[in-house]
């Protein structure tokens, strides 16, 4: 067994051999012993109780994401779908008429992204300025 030499304040030695006196120990040391047990297997606990709460919260956050990713693969399929009927029913102007209407549909193009920008903050408008400048390229 190892050895340790701790000084203790006379007022905490007299508490430690009161202690070991009242709960029936066989010598201050042994209360001392019994003590640092204690203290460490408390410790060891409150380190297990810590990780659950950890796991815990990992877990809820890991569903949360995949709730979150569920949720944009739908949103991804609904606007693909609107899209795709969309350039199906619609008809091209012909002609003389198509050099007009790209640009109408170029300034409400932009009104549209000017309004969800807007209505964007944090990341998402930074998200949004991005795409803006994808599209001007």
């Amino acid at each position: 067994m190892a050895q340790r030499a701790i000084r203790f304040s006379e007022t905490t030695d007299q508490g430690i051999q009161e202690a070991a006196r009242k709960r029936g120990f066989s010598s201050p040391t042994a209360f001392i012993r019994h003590s640092v047990e204690q203290e460490l297997s408390v410790r060891g606990a409150e380190l297990v109780g810590a990780e659950e709460r950890i796991a815990a919260s990992v877990e809820q956050v890991r569903r949360e994401v995949f709730r979150l990713g569920r949720a944009q693969q739908a949103l991804f399929a609904f606007v693909d779908s609107l899209a795709k009927i969309l350039l199906t029913c619609l008809p091209e102007p012909g002609g003389e008429v198509m050099k007009a209407a790209v640009a109408r549909a170029r300034g409400r193009h932009a009104r549209l992204l000017r309004t969800a920008g807007q209505a964007m903050v944090g990341d998402s408008k930074l998200a949004m300025q991005d795409l803006v400048a994808h599209g001007e390229e």
